[in-house]
Formats: C-alpha cells, sequence, structure tokens
C-alpha cells in the first residue's frame, strides 16, 4: 500500500489557522483540509491461492491467506489483516485511519461491521473440512465506543460458539490495546456441506 499526500494551501475563513492532523499509518503532518490519497493494490480473487487450493481444510486455507500475505481485496480496501486462526477462532487487526472517517468526524461503523463478519466467518470456516463452505445469514452488531484515529490499534477475535451441520453461530469482540470493549457481534452462518 502506498499513502501519500498532497498539502493543499486553506484560504482565509476555511481554515486558514488550521491545526495539523496525522495521518494514520505515516509520521507526515498536512494541514487540515488538505489533500489526502491513498493508493492500494489487490490481485484477483478469484486466482488460484490458498483458500481456492482446496487444502487439506479451512483451517489450512486461512493458515494459507496468513502466510501468503496476500489478502482479499476487502482487507486491502479497509486495511485490515488477519493476524492469528486456530480451529474455532480468528483474530483480526486495524489501525483506523482518516480513510475510515464518516462525515461526522469518527471512524464508519462499517469497518467495525466488516471486522466482526470476517472474524466471526473466519472461525466457522476454520472448523469447516476440505470443500465445505459458508456464508453469512445475519450478523447483528452493538457499537459500544466512538472510534478515531486516535484510538489505536484495535483486534477483532470472533468465536464458534456453536456449530452444527447446516448453520454454525459465532461472535465476536472488537477491542483495544487495553482490551476496553468497541463493539460486540454475533453471526449465524449457513454451511453448504462438501460435495453437497
Amino acid at each position: 500500500m502506498t499513502i501519500s499526500q498532497r498539502s493543499g494551501t486553506p484560504t482565509a475563513g476555511a481554515g486558514a489557522h488550521a491545526e495539523d492532523h496525522a495521518v494514520a499509518g505515516t509520521s507526515a503532518r498536512v494541514a487540515a483540509g488538505a489533500t489526502r490519497t491513498r493508493t492500494y493494490t489487490w490481485q484477483d480473487p478469484l486466482a488460484p491461492g490458498p483458500v481456492s487450493a482446496a487444502p487439506a481444510d479451512g483451517l489450512a486455507a486461512l493458515q494459507g491467506l496468513i502466510a501468503d500475505g496476500n489478502p482479499p481485496p476487502i482487507a486491502r480496501t479497509l486495511d485490515f489483516t488477519l493476524t492469528e486462526v486456530e480451529r474455532g477462532r480468528a483474530v483480526f487487526t486495524v489501525v483506523p485511519g482518516e480513510h475510515h472517517y464518516n462525515p461526522i468526524g469518527s471512524v464508519h461503523g462499517g469497518l467495525a461491521a466488516t471486522l466482526c463478519d470476517s472474524a466471526c466467518g473466519c472461525a466457522v470456516q476454520s472448523t469447516l473440512p476440505a470443500g465445505a463452505a459458508y456464508t453469512t445469514m445475519d450478523l447483528t452488531i452493538k457499537m459500544l465506543r466512538g472510534i478515531t484515529v486516535d484510538t489505536g490499534t484495535l483486534f477483532c477475535e470472533g468465536t464458534i460458539i456453536h456449530a452444527g451441520r447446516r448453520t454454525a453461530l459465532a461472535e465476536a469482540r472488537l477491542t483495544d490495546t487495553a482490551g476496553k470493549l468497541y463493539a460486540f457481534a454475533t453471526s449465524t452462518c449457513m454451511i453448504f456441506p462438501a460435495g453437497g
């Protein structure tokens, strides 16, 4: 990923005395109101890779994603990373940045929802045998605290609550480095058995 900044020249009455704001992920400072540019790349999500190569099971596929270092496009778009996975558990990490902001000056709730959906889904995927698949049926999320660039690194841990033959229930907790809870979610996933 490449992040670049292009400083703007504030006009009187529109931030002429604006304070500097940090751009997440860089040590650069740019004036408030300046234009920021974020560029990122991704690879074809349908090309053969750790998940599509039919590894032994869902856990091996997710371990392959971590080892490969080539996340799916959504992870590149929102700049989050699958950092840990074991059977029935998956952890994603993100550092909130300005590119996650909504118009009211905080991180958009969609970031927390996407992290929780990803963590729940991957927790389910980590339990699946080779050839099986899943999809999210529902996601219920409770936002407990606002998120800003000052929040720092967040971790979203998804765990299995119950796994059946056709559905699985998982939960996710979005926390900071001190363990403070920012969001909590539950998700039901539909399971598609191998060959069925």
